[in-house]
């Protein structure tokens, strides 16, 4: 299988660099008998109980998206489902930057992670894992309205500009959920990766446009109710791919409240089932919403506001002058005057400038390696911007190629210089190219000298928008700062290795139709060498409840669940959910 699936799925195939970085293989045969029984166990408590509260038809939705209650799905079998209504899926190493996993949104992608959780996690997990993306995301997918709110948030959320603790949240919340589904973790080191994260979390400052943001997709995308507050129907992909939550959260106690956008005000927390919920009447007002938040930010409102948090992110930002030329690098400082108009922006170390999204010839991040500076503004007593003059209205300013020329700005920045380059694009001019330049600040604070090299000075009356990233992220070529913590590859003991194999048998015996006779001794083998295990019982006890001969072994693992739920507080939830789906089969609602 291609290491990027996307040899025949043509939006995985139009995937840029910078995100395939993060794409892994799936690797299928990684998968275990337990893995698979686990799979299969929740997606038959989904739609037992998610047939009466999700918003769509499940089934239905599954069948579309290439999934099936019965197994694990292959990458390659989604992709060529999820091909037909535009859309595609990778597999990832659980958790990706907030940024990242936007920008495969936009490019209608699907991110999945490629583990499962593990059978004491069953219920929920932190971790993103391939219940929750797949069993949760793609069945939805095939709603031409929710499918276009997923893309546009993508687009969106992939400008937006977040801050440096931003990352350091992303990395405290991948580290947890990594401990947290590691077989081999201690419980000391999880309780450090709490603190961790509870401290980080406590001292974010002001949320950043990406926090914000994350807040309306967490109450849509992950945890939206749709429809009326008395009868809401689930889409969310967190409650669908929660055997406990999707049940809790209809619950009186749990409070619905109208999606609106004052939901950006409720924060949230991964490890807890949330006190609330939010309700959208239609898909088009999550857009509304959405479109009324995105007015707010720094992409569509530009000026000085947007550069101070290009400034708070400390990673690559793209400001635009109203010339349409782009700038992209770490901004680091600015000039303001009296009323708080930009005079001035810099960035520091490799910058570029950009077009239209793509990078300017020889302006890349070699030629300006060492950060790049420009006034921002009007010329003193001018008429109109710089960027619309014409040819007569240069020359009446003193500027032409090969002349020495005085500038001087309303903000009182002054350049002395030998015109070399004036580039244009589309009646604009963007860009002047000086030799021999010094640039001086009202105060006489030099900007530029003459013996630092050729001054390139961009072109605009106004920075009209800042966003994340670089302009042109292919010749930027943004390698990101891809996480240290990598999931735990789990090694299995002998003994597990053999409980493997029970299941495998069991499943054998489901899927032929033959060997009955092996399950008594199974069940022999789990009562007696793994009292921990539930779940193979359950498996076995389905097996004969419906073939209705082996009575005296249905009873025996009947009792036997029966005082395990008893006992075992953790367990008694999951094996009283398991004899309800064995009494009410699932095969049987399928067909209703």
């Amino acid at each position: 299988m291609s290491h990027f699936n996307d040899f025949n799925n043509a939006q995985v195939a139009k995937l840029p660099n910078h995100l395939k970085q993060f794409i892994v293989a799936q690797n299928y045969e990684k998968y275990t008998p337990i893995d698979q029984a686990v799979w299969r166990y929740v997606m038959r408590q989904n739609y037992s109980y998610l047939k009466n509260v999700a918003y769509y038809p499940y089934i239905k939705g599954l069948q579309r998206a290439g999934l099936s209650i019965e197994y694990i799905p292959d990458l390659q079998t989604m992709n060529d489902n999820l091909g037909k209504i535009g859309w595609g899926a990778v597999t990832v190493d659980g958790f990706i930057p907030p940024a990242a996993f936007m920008e495969y949104q936009a490019y209608r992608v699907l991110v999945i992670a490629a583990d499962i959780r593990q059978i004491n996690h069953i219920e929920y997990t932190p971790a993103p894992d391939i219940i929750h993306e797949s069993a949760g995301h793609a069945p939805i997918i095939a709603d031409t309205d929710y499918n276009n709110y997923l893309s546009y948030f993508g687009s969106i959320g992939a400008k937006a500009m977040f801050s440096a603790k931003d990352f350091e949240l992303y990395e405290a919340i991948r580290k947890l959920s990594i401990l947290k589904e590691a077989s081999d973790a201690d419980d000391a080191r999880i309780a450090k990766a709490e603190r961790e994260l509870k401290f980080i979390s406590e001292n974010m400052g002001e949320p950043s446009e990406m926090a914000l943001l994350g807040r309306l997709h967490w109450w849509t995308v992950e945890y939206g109710l749709i429809g009326t507050l008395e009868n809401p129907k689930i889409y969310g992909a967190g409650l669908l791919s929660s055997i406990g939550e999707s049940a809790s959260c209809m619950q009186k106690e749990v409070k619905k409240l109208w999606y609106t956008i004052d939901t950006i005000n409720y924060q949230y927390d991964i490890t807890k089932t949330q006190p609330q919920l939010f309700v959208t009447p239609t898909f088009q007002n999550l857009i509304d919403v959405l479109e009324s938040f995105a007015d707010t930010m720094a992409f569509r409102r530009g000026g000085t506001e947007s550069i101070m948090k290009a400034i708070a992110c400390k990673n690559i930002a793209t400001a635009v002058y109203s010339s349409g030329l782009q700038i992209s690098g770490v901004f680091t400082d600015v000039g303001v005057d009296a009323n708080d108009e930009l005079t001035f922006i810099k960035t520091t170390g490799p910058s570029a400038l950009a077009l239209n999204g793509k990078q300017l010839k020889n302006h890349g991040k070699n030629y300006h390696a060492d950060g790049f500076s420009s006034p921002v503004g009007r010329l003193k007593n001018s008429l109109k911007p710089l960027e619309d003059y014409n040819d007569n209205e240069l020359k009446a300013a003193g500027i032409g190629l090969n002349k020495q020329v005085s500038l001087v700005f309303e903000s009182g920045i002054s350049i002395d210089a030998l015109t070399q380059k004036i580039l244009k694009a589309d009646d604009k001019i963007i860009l002047i190219t000086f030799t021999n330049c010094t640039v001086t600040e009202s105060n006489g604070n030099i900007l530029f000298k003459p013996e630092w090299g050729n001054y390139d000075m961009a072109v605009g009356a106004k920075i009209v928008s800042v966003f994340n990233g670089a302009a042109d992220k292919e010749a930027f070529e943004i390698i990101a700062p891809i996480s240290i913590e990598k999931t735990h590859k789990v090694v299995y003991d002998d003994k597990t290795i053999k409980l493997h194999e029970l299941y495998k048998q069991v499943r054998a015996v489901r899927e032929t139709n033959m060997g009955f006779e092996k399950l008594s001794n199974i069940f022999g083998q789990l009562k007696t060498q793994y009292r921990q295990d539930w779940l193979c019982a359950l498996e076995i006890l389905e097996l004969v409840f419906h073939k209705k001969i082996f009575h005296q072994l249905e009873k025996e693992i009947l009792v036997y669940l029966e005082i395990k739920a008893g006992k075992e507080p953790e367990h008694t939830k999951l094996i009283l959910d398991g004899l309800h789906v064995i009494k009410n089969p699932v095969s049987q609602l399928i067909s209703d």
